[in-house]
């Protein structure tokens, strides 16, 4: 975030490169900059002489090469943007040439989407030298929480950790999605607000008390009564709740559970730290190493590896995943 930071803070100062080459598995901020780029660069009555967007799908190297040799316009600056250039993957390394010495007027945008190209070779090199390039990762899930803090607060908004982990368990790690989310918030809700589980629930529709969430905790303070309301709700509503992603979660929980138990140090602020989990959620470790004991930890991490396999259709065909789903369950509150 520190980089698209100062890479705008650049482009709004006009400290301008001749090659933008946006790439990485995350779209999100290839979006983001692309956007900016060609939002800001050129006044709008220059645009229309001056700025085009060609796509990766019907265009050569070549093609990309001829526009941006142009001349502006009665324009300081051409701007040339390459959208979906991923579709030239086998190609791409052509492009080399043109960046030894790119044309100065011109900035070239290029959004190379879920893929990277080779560091090795010439392209990644020259670009390093001539341009810049941008590298957009995948965030951890784990850090996907504070990415959500961190984009609302200079909006002026706040979001409760639970409404956070809501999010984060329903749409995953896709950023595009997530802002999306809280774009629609941002235009329900006033300037100060703190995002709670109830407008997440009122306003995008996911169950503040019926989800992964929830069910995990339930699981660690074996609530077996809550547990099991989540589990037959889940079960009637299986296409918002796939098997896959519970399992997952819980088996990330618990695997985090056995690294909990091999602390030495097991004081909040370490806990957190060590699990990379926010401070909120750290009692709900302490609580559930109460009832899940080292040895105890072990089965169910072994349980969750065997019903994951089931889960994916492998030795249980004909069980429908409710049932495995509550069959499941049993298993780990046995522990």
């Amino acid at each position: 975030m520190d980089e698209v930071k100062q890479l705008v803070t650049d482009i709004k100062n006009k400290n301008l490169k001749p090659i933008y080459f946006l790439m990485g598995e995350e779209p999100y901020y290839i979006d983001k900059i692309s956007d900016f780029i060609e939002s800001s660069v050129l006044a709008e009555e220059e645009r229309g002489f001056n700025q085009m967007v060609l796509y990766g799908r019907d265009i050569t190297i070549d093609d990309i090469v001829s526009n941006a040799k142009r001349f502006p316009m009665m324009a300081e600056h051409q701007v040339v943007i390459v959208k979906e250039a991923q579709d030239l993957s086998r190609t791409i390394e052509k492009l080399a040439a043109y960046a030894e010495n790119p044309q100065p007027t011109t900035v070239l945008v290029v959004n190379y989407k879920y893929k990277k190209i080779d560091k090795r070779k010439a392209l990644y090199k020259t670009l390093k030298k001539t341009g810049i390039v941008y590298e957009s990762k995948k965030l951890y899930e784990n850090q996907v929480a504070d990415w959500i803090r961190r984009v609302l607060a200079p909006k002026k908004y706040s979001i409760a950790p639970k409404a956070a982990q809501m999010l984060v368990e329903f749409l995953g790690t896709d950023l595009s999605k997530i802002n999306n989310e809280l774009e629609k918030l941002q235009i329900i809700l006033p300037k100060e607000t703190q995002i709670s589980p109830e407008h997440i629930e009122e306003n995008i529709g996911i169950s503040k008390d019926y989800n992964n969430f929830e069910l995990r905790k339930a699981i660690g303070e074996k609530n077996t009564i809550k547990a099991y309301r989540i589990v037959n709700y889940f079960a009637d509503n299986p296409k918002d709740n796939p098997m896959v992603v519970t399992v997952s979660l819980l088996f990330n929980f618990f695997s985090q559970l056995l690294h909990f138990h091999g602390l030495k140090d097991k004081s909040p602020r370490n806990v957190a730290s060590a699990l990379k989990v926010n401070p909120y959620f750290v009692n709900e470790y302490i609580t559930a190493a109460r009832h899940y004991p080292m040895r105890k930890v072990s089965a169910v991490v072994a349980t969750l590896r065997e019903f994951d396999v089931k889960s994916k259709g492998v030795g249980a065909h004909a069980v429908p995943q409710g049932d495995l789903l509550k069959e499941l369950l049993v298993r780990i509150l046995s522990n």
